[in-house]
């Protein structure tokens, strides 16, 4: 049975919340981004409207806007039902409340739907899904991965994050994954194999606390890289 949207309960974040979560600086805007798992959120076409090169893939782009909205309105109030009765897992800063979640969060969909049809000609949407890219070796310089890896470590085995993680590596110069966390809270069972999985192979390999945290506790990102280049967040040892 191939991939349907009735098993997906769309949810995307805002473009300053993928700049803050990943530690984006203007000079890695600047570069090539491959976002895996994006979704609904914004991201993609706002840092298009900046100039930026991102391409995004995710499984739902299988489907058109239309069908995405639908699904997005037949499972918002769902989701909403349960922030409210989680709301004390969440740290209640930058986002107030969860209306303002809401509002956020609606609004970030929003501009991925206004976007998706013409970013699907342009090639910067594309059906797929790790562990396997349909991208040419380093065709990117940055690949990102939000609130998939490790946040569903009971879904996803030890085995599957390495592939994802390898297969991530083969198309970008550097891999960032947030959080850390899985979805209860906990830190993923998988972290410490992976990181010592990759930095056997003498990738540069770190967690960097970031200037975000929405799901309390998590506020860092796992980042690999090829070296002590200038992408690095951290200079390997």
């Amino acid at each position: 049975m191939g991939f349907t949207l009735d098993k997906v309960v769309p949810w995307g974040r805002s473009y300053e919340e993928y700049v803050a979560m990943f530690d984006l600086s203007e000079a890695a805007l600047r570069l090539r981004i491959l976002g895996c798992g994006d979704g609904p959120a914004e991201f993609n076409a706002r840092l298009t409207e900046r100039g930026g090169n991102v391409v995004s893939i995710d499984p739902i782009y299988e489907f058109d806007a239309s069908q995405i909205r639908n699904r997005i309105a037949a499972t918002y109030e769902t989701v909403m039902d349960q922030m409210h009765k989680n709301q004390d897992g969440y740290v209640w800063n930058a986002i107030t409340s969860v209306g303002d979640l809401g509002r956020i969060r609606m609004s970030a969909m929003s501009a991925f739907l206004s976007d998706f049809e013409a970013g699907k000609r342009e090639g910067r949407y594309i059906a797929g899904e790790l562990p396997s890219l349909p991208f040419d070796k380093q065709q990117f310089d940055i690949a990102l991965s939000s609130h998939f890896l490790f946040l569903y470590s009971a879904h996803l085995s030890a085995e599957f994050h390495l592939q994802a993680l390898e297969e991530m590596l083969r198309v970008a110069q550097e891999v960032r994954i947030f959080p850390l966390l899985t979805l209860d809270g906990r830190p993923s069972p998988h972290l410490n194999l992976v990181t010592e999985h990759f930095a056997k192979q003498d990738f540069c390999v770190s967690v960097k606390r970031v200037p975000y945290e929405f799901q309390r506790g998590g506020n860092e990102m796992l980042h690999i890289g090829r070296g002590p280049t200038h992408l690095s967040t951290e200079p390997c040892a």
